[in-house]
């Protein structure tokens, strides 16, 4: 359980916990996955209706790691240790906060890295494509588990975003809010092309070897790289970009006339896949980008959101940030105009915000008032029935 420290408003040093599951997952492609873990984190206590939990759900190279430090680095800070804890936005004073590491990923839970029953080898690209959908089952077999029937809220920004969404369709009972930033009801094909791209430097690279570079003692850093060059472009926006780079040289006063780095731009793009590619697993890029690609829960519906979204019973809180191009606020104002259509409890907030689609990781004030009032009476309404 995490440890409260008043002094820095931090939920203090985290342990990471596991949850082992020995029957199979069946998933949207029909496929089965199992036994298989699930790595999770939580921050605050649950209360004795354990009404008050809230699951976070995290995007593309996050983690179950939320918030707080970790007790063997205490450097490492959760991803999103600006929105929760004692005293910030989601406090956990209040709510029961659960961050869970998706199946597929590479940061503790069952994914291509890890070890295959049936081989003794890891899965490499003989594990499964994993959706949205198997995330949010998978996330409430863990709520079983945990003895959380209903959660307060379901959060995330981005992909998590989408399992939140999912969620409100997939278990409207068990969900009382659902909480939606800087998110898409679905992928434009100028996203879906994105995605294609970054696989494509992936699956190219000589290192890659058909998704068993394990076994070859390499990885497929540089297609990795590039895939994560390419993404982290779409996460800024351009105003962004002008104003921490522009057309600033590195370490010269004039042009080279080379294809070495030569911007600044440059050498921040290059630093940035490098790094990924030191710490993040390939085949787990390439099944989250496909999970982002498949998500649109109005397909099934003829197109029509309104329906996909009539099962939902639960109030929303949708934000969008103006500089996000990669899924701006006109993806958020169709989800606002299906909910209405639907009559849903409605709270939807379109921020001025320079930071592109990373806004929403943001200490950005205005935002981040909003979300503490949103939740201020989410806890007004623990222990009702009717809200």
């Amino acid at each position: 359980m995490a440890v409260v420290n008043p002094s820095t408003l931090s939920v203090g040093s985290v342990l990471a916990q596991e949850a082992e599951f020995s029957s199979p997952l069946r998933l949207v492609s029909g496929q089965e996955i199992g036994p298989y873990r699930l790595a999770y984190e939580t921050y605050g206590r649950l209360n004795a209706r354990a009404d008050n939990a809230v699951l976070i759900c995290h995007a593309l190279n996050a983690s179950h790691h939320v918030a707080g430090s970790r007790p063997d680095n205490p450097d490492d800070i959760g991803w999103w240790d600006n929105m929760i804890g004692p005293g910030k936005p989601v406090d956990t004073r209040q709510f029961f906060v659960i961050g869970v590491n998706n199946l597929g990923s590479c940061f503790g839970s069952t994914g291509p890295a890890s070890l295959n029953p049936a081989t003794g080898q890891p899965y490499g690209s003989d594990f499964p494509v994993v959706t949205v959908e198997d995330w949010v089952h998978a996330q409430a077999l863990l709520a079983d588990r945990l003895g959380i029937h209903r959660f307060a809220a379901v959060m995330g920004g981005s992909l998590g975003g989408m399992q939140a969404m999912q969620w409100a369709i997939s278990y409207p009972s068990r969900v009382a809010h659902a909480v939606v930033i800087a998110s898409t009801p679905r992928l434009s094909a100028q996203n879906i092309a994105f995605n294609e791209v970054a696989r494509r430097a992936i699956l190219n690279d000589p290192d890659f070897h058909g998704g068993h570079y394990y076994a070859h003692g390499v990885v497929p850093r540089h297609g990795l790289s590039v895939a994560r060059m390419i993404g982290h472009i779409t996460y800024l926006s351009d105003d962004d970009m002008a104003q921490k780079f522009g057309r600033s040289l590195r370490g010269a006063n004039d042009y080279r006339f080379g294809f070495d780095v030569e911007f600044e731009i440059e050498s921040y793009l290059r630093h940035q896949g490098e790094k990924f590619s030191g710490y993040f697993d390939a085949n787990t890029y390439l099944r989250i980008t496909r999970a982002l690609d498949y998500f649109d829960p109005a397909r099934s519906h003829g197109g029509d959101l309104a329906k996909a979204l009539a099962p939902a019973t639960a109030a929303f809180c949708l934000v969008s940030f103006t500089t996000d191009w990669r899924f701006p606020p006109e993806r958020s104002r169709e989800m606002v105009s299906a909910l209405m259509q639907n009559n849903a409890r409605l709270t939807y907030a379109e921020i001025d915000a320079p930071h592109g689609h990373d806004a929403f990781l943001m200490s950005d004030p205005r935002y981040h008032a909003l979300i503490s009032e949103y939740f201020r009476q989410v806890h007004r309404t623990l222990g009702r029935t009717d809200d």
